[in-house]
């Protein structure tokens, strides 16, 4: 057993040994490679960039012309569709449902009857009151004649006439009571919602007994913004309305922005008003809105990426000739607004410097340089 352990200890160490060798031979092969590639880069280097043939720690980079451009900084939100007449119309009495006349998709106008309670009390009790004020105008008749005749008291035609005045008032009080047993539209628009149903014991201001109207011929776009945007979010600005749902995009501006500030979440709201025409537009789409907060006609803009930072502030490497050479040069520059992978450089930099855009990652001060 002891001589079949050394044996299988033997044959793993050989076994280790040739691995070792094979990746030995292997590095040995790669590092021929790269002398000979480095020699070929460095011949190509030389042809391409004469003026750079004596520098070999010259660094390949690409640049920027600088160039003023305009630049446009927009807040971007989601937000949702409302009609412009969006309501909930329910009834403005207690009873039980007579009669419902519309359903889902009718279309109403202003003023039209949806639904109908239960009012025949109230029609009794117009009855009963409408026959007392018969009576009361006759004996008012009666009296006046008198009266006309100089005929009897002032008070007892005072009295009759009193009497009669006040149940006039009293059926036009009970009409008007009946009449707000009837749901009544107070827009034109079509019918979303009907909950209620004959025989359903409907009361005022519940949903189960609300007749959703909505009118979509003038629609906005409500969103709530950050109280950070509070200074440059104004009525007027320009805003993009994309509504992914539907693949369209439209240019539009705030025709509204609140002066309330939530305290719960620290957001204000704003508008948009549209009037769809080529697309249907729904009640509580998603709509994403980008409204312009910033704009300039002419600045100096670099993306984000070539923006570096250290303990003195930001900065970038511009391409300076000095002598028969192109060093990198290291420039502090102060930066605005930044969009859609964009920095506006407000300090630092020029018009026409030649910005080092690819290439800077290793750079320091006064390295050559080739492009």
């Amino acid at each position: 057993m002891k001589n079949k352990l050394f044996i299988l200890a033997i044959i793993v160490t050989l076994v280790a040994c040739n691995q070792s060798s094979d990746k030995k031979g292997e590095l040995e092969k790669l590092k021929t490679e790269r002398e000979v590639l480095n020699t070929k880069i460095s011949k190509l280097e030389t042809e391409i960039n004469p003026n750079q043939k004596k520098d070999d720690k010259a660094v390949q980079v690409k640049i920027k012309n600088l160039e003023t451009t305009p630049f446009n900084h927009f807040v971007e939100i989601q937000g949702v569709v409302d009609a412009d007449q969006n309501v909930s119309v329910s009834p403005q009495m207690a009873g039980v449902v007579t009669n419902v006349y519309v359903r889902e998709g009718s279309q109403v106008k202003k003023g039209d009857i949806l639904a109908t309670l239960d009012a025949q009390v109230l029609k009794q009790s117009v009855e009963e009151v409408r026959t007392q004020l018969d009576m009361a105008t006759i004996i008012y008749e009666k009296q006046k004649n008198l009266w006309d005749k100089k005929i009897g008291s002032e008070v007892q035609f005072l009295q009759v006439k009193s009497t009669k005045e006040s149940l006039e008032r009293r059926i036009k009080t009970l009409q008007e009571q009946i009449s707000m047993a009837n749901v009544v539209s107070p827009i034109s628009g079509s019918v979303e919602s009907v909950p209620l149903r004959v025989g359903q014991m409907a009361s005022p201001g519940l949903p189960t007994s609300s007749i959703r109207v909505i009118n979509m011929s003038s629609a906005k776009i409500t969103a709530d913004i950050s109280e950070n945007f509070a200074s440059r979010i104004k009525n007027g600005n320009q805003a993009f309305i994309k509504f992914p749902d539907l693949g369209q995009e439209i240019e539009t501006k705030l025709s509204f922005t609140s002066r309330f500030i939530d305290p719960s979440n620290r957001t204000f709201r704003v508008e948009c008003r549209i009037a769809p025409k080529d697309f249907e537009l729904r009640a509580n789409m998603i709509a994403y809105v980008k409204i312009k907060d910033y704009s300039s006609d002419a600045s100096l803009v670099l993306p984000v990426n070539i923006i570096q930072s250290n303990q003195e502030g930001k900065f970038v490497f511009v391409a300076s000739k000095e002598g028969d050479k192109i060093v990198a040069m290291r420039r502090k520059v102060t930066t605005g607004m930044e969009y859609n992978g964009e920095s506006e450089i407000t300090s630092g930099i020029n018009a026409g410097d030649q910005v080092i855009s690819a290439g800077f990652q290793n750079l320091k001060e006064g390295s050559s340089v080739i492009f």
